[in-house]
């Protein structure tokens, strides 16, 4: 007897919210009840004990879920896998591994407890709860356990609490990378890779020789792994279009460390956080959204560690890129590193290196700027605004051909060609059509915006100041003033490394240069993109010399940056605010702007109806800045909440983007790339990057009271409702 009392103790002492690896990691304290002898188990037959009553006759049972509340928290002793199998078999009943609203099972499942050794029954009920079950039973088996002890606490947790928890202590993990030679033959391999032979591939740049020879070495050892390690050449639209032949990884930062035991040189990648669970490469304005989200789950190491990635990235390939990959090496997406940088700054000035931090990540938005967005093809002098406007040729490669066969046909059939031939001669440029190449100009454009697709700037984007790049840009400008006035004495020296062709002859930055930029930015935005009438920002053409009509959330962007005017900012608020907000928060661009839409001209994943995550944060962030408080928490409270009740009805799911129209099934979505996060077996591992940020980031929007109602799922109107008659009766 005293044997076993240690590990009853274990099991009832620990945590019922602990993370996976300790919850189901340690088998141990289960040994003393594999041994005892139990009860019939629920899983012997695909039915629970109701359905047993025509066959053993009148008798009377209690319903275990209208049993009094137990002294102490109840347990389940549970075998895995035989009541994975019913389970499903049960409340599984179309089939796809999830146990959602759509299912038509009995929503009825029971399980015998530990104390009794599984003789006693509890009923459990419901979706969420069954969900619950089959999460936990799926990730149980992850962890190949046979038998566990299940709190009953950890399938009735508030759904609040469980997606900030899942996402704190699971889903950030599930989404961490690092590139080294620990997992070079997976990450090196492209998926996009359509070559007859792909294989593992990296290219180091000039500047990290330590590298090159570290893979060189990886190479070496393991033949079998046919990793093919390559040095880069200067970055020219040409060359990155002849590296299309050979698809391959583009380096990240390594840490450097030496091994006593060894008496080596051991070098580690630095991690970063991809956006969804089949990416390996490090993304760019996704990263940003991430670590506002790591920031809140006190996840310092991860956000730092990205910023140090993308002083890399601009060290070396002078932009942070789309992703690292060959074929992104002209490509760069929305530039968000000063506030990224600074955020991270503020939570390490305590560390030894945190001022040296803010320097290196200074000193490349710096470098950023001058080499990418304050010169041409992305500058366009004569407005002074800048574009998304990347060089290259050609079909982009990591796109098949295929996707684009409605645009290429026509002109292979002009050349009397076939498909496949037509494009690889155009690709190799042996084959001239300026139309094709205005196309995938704006197509590339379009991918390097982040916002891919949308009506707003198909055939378009490359000739547009756009509201987004502009006020990203004013914001880098006004960063980098207060960082040189305020951290480096109003004097920031320039290394040669971080000069570039237009900035060659810059010794040193000051504050004042990058005010007056901030004033101009601010001047040529109100002149050309802001409308008094409408109250909103738009982008401006800048080929065609006037303002767009698009409406787009984007112009709430102009807030987050600081660049509006109070009474700006109030005109937003009164007059644009209305023309987005919808049923889960706000939709990207307005039903008016985006036109009609059908079999011909289909919907576009960044227009009406849908909503991202992105558009959310970023416009909650600029209404608090301004003081619209009751603004900033109503829209975190819808956006939240569709989050929520999506993630409690259908099997905790979370999803890239979702329809802010649809209150039942928000994350359904039918646009050209569907969804991402939505194909899981059983319980999902990792979310999606961004939404999972934007919930535990807009949850510090909430006050203690919205969150308690989120946690029942409570409609924001009914929420209101409920509110505004409260207040009134305490009147």
């Amino acid at each position: 007897m005293s044997s076993s009392q240690p590990n009853h103790r274990r099991v009832t002492s620990l945590d019922p919210f602990s993370n996976p690896d300790v919850y189901y990691g340690d088998p141990d304290a289960l040994a003393h009840i594999k041994d005892r002898r139990r009860a019939y188990s629920t899983t012997m037959k695909p039915f629970n004990r109701e359905d047993l009553q025509d066959f053993i006759g009148g008798v009377p049972s209690r319903r275990g879920s209208h049993d009094e509340q137990p002294a102490e928290p109840r347990k389940f002793l549970i075998d895995v896998d035989e009541t994975l199998h019913s389970l499903l078999q049960r409340e599984d009943t179309d089939n796809n591994m999830q146990i959602t609203i759509e299912d038509v099972g009995p929503k009825v499942f029971s399980l015998g407890t530990v104390k009794s050794s599984g003789y006693n029954r509890f009923d459990v009920r419901g979706t969420y709860m069954l969900s619950n079950l089959l999460q936990e039973l799926t990730i149980a088996k992850d962890y190949g356990r046979k038998t566990v002890v299940l709190d009953e606490a950890r399938l009735s947790e508030n759904p609040v609490s469980r997606l900030s928890r899942l996402i704190k202590n699971s889903f950030w993990n599930a989404l961490t990378r690092r590139i080294d030679g620990s997992n070079i033959e997976v990450a090196g391999r492209d998926p996009k890779d359509w070559t007859d032979d792909p294989r593992p591939r990296i290219y180091i740049p000039p500047g990290a020789p330590e590298q090159f020879e570290y893979y060189k070495g990886i190479a070496e050892a393991h033949p079998d792994l046919r990793l093919d390690v390559q040095l880069l050449e200067d970055i020219t639209p040409e060359y990155v279009k002849d590296l299309n032949d050979k698809p391959g990884l583009l380096a990240l930062a390594m840490e450097k460390k030496f091994n006593e035991s060894t008496k080596k040189t051991e070098y580690s990648g630095v991690p970063f956080v991809v956006p969804g669970g089949r990416f390996n490469e490090l993304y760019g304005w996704d990263s940003y959204m991430v670590s506002l989200g790591l920031l809140v789950s006190d996840r310092v190491d991860l956000a730092k560690a990205m910023v140090v990635n993308f002083c890399f990235e601009i060290k070396h390939y002078a932009k942070i890129l789309n992703a690292n990959r060959s074929y992104y090496l002209t490509r760069s997406q929305p530039p968000f590193l000063t506030d990224m940088a600074l955020r991270v700054y503020e939570r390490i000035k305590g560390e030894p290196d945190a001022l040296e931090f803010l320097r290196n990540a200074t000193l490349a938005a710096i470098k950023e700027y001058y080499s990418i967005w304050a010169a041409e093809p992305r500058y366009d002098p004569v407005s002074g605004l800048s574009r998304y406007r990347p060089e290259g040729w050609g079909v982009p490669p990591e796109t098949e051909p295929s996707h684009f066969t409605h645009i290429l046909t026509p002109y292979a059939e002009k050349h009397g060609m076939g498909f496949k031939e037509f494009v690889e001669a155009y690709n190799h440029r042996e084959v001239v059509e300026p139309e094709l190449d205005e196309y995938f100009l704006h197509d590339r454009a379009v991918r390097e915006s982040g916002h891919d697709t949308s009506y707003r700037l198909e055939r378009v984007c490359a000739n547009l100041g756009t509201v987004d790049l502009n006020s990203l840009l004013y914001k880098y400008e006004v960063d980098i003033a207060r960082c040189i006035r305020t951290y480096f004495k109003d004097r920031l020296d320039i290394p040669h490394e971080f000069r570039t062709p237009q900035s060659k002859d810059i010794e040193y930055e000051s504050s004042s240069v990058w005010d007056r930029r901030a004033r101009r930015r601010k001047m040529r935005m109100d002149s050309y993109m802001w409308d008094e009438e409408k109250g909103m920002y738009f982008d401006y053409d800048t080929v065609k010399r006037e303002r767009t009509s698009y409406e787009s959330a984007t112009t709430f962007w102009a807030m987050w940056a600081g660049l509006a005017t109070p009474q700006q900012a109030a005109d937003l608020v009164r007059k644009g605010l209305p023309r987005f907000e919808a049923y889960g928060g706000l939709v990207s661009g307005t039903e008016e702007s985006r036109g009609p839409v059908g079999i011909e001209r289909p919907n576009r994943q960044w227009d009406y109806p849908y909503g991202w995550a992105p558009q959310q944060m970023l416009a909650w962030t600029g209404l608090l800045r301004y003081g619209y408080r009751e603004e900033a928490e109503r829209l975190a409270y819808k956006w939240l909440y569709m989050i929520t009740k999506a993630f409690v009805d259908f099997n905790g799911v979370v999803v890239e983007k979702y329809d802010v129209t649809r209150p039942i099934d928000p994350h359904r979505v039918d646009a050209e790339y569907g969804n991402q996060g939505v194909d899981f077996k059983g319980a999902p591992r990792e979310g999606f990057g961004w939404v999972n940020a934007s919930f535990v980031y807009g949850l510090d929007f909430l006050n203690a009271h919205q969150r308690r109602s989120l946690g029942t799922t409570t409609p924001y109107e009914t929420f209101f409702n409920a509110l505004t008659t409260q207040d009134l009766k305490d009147k």
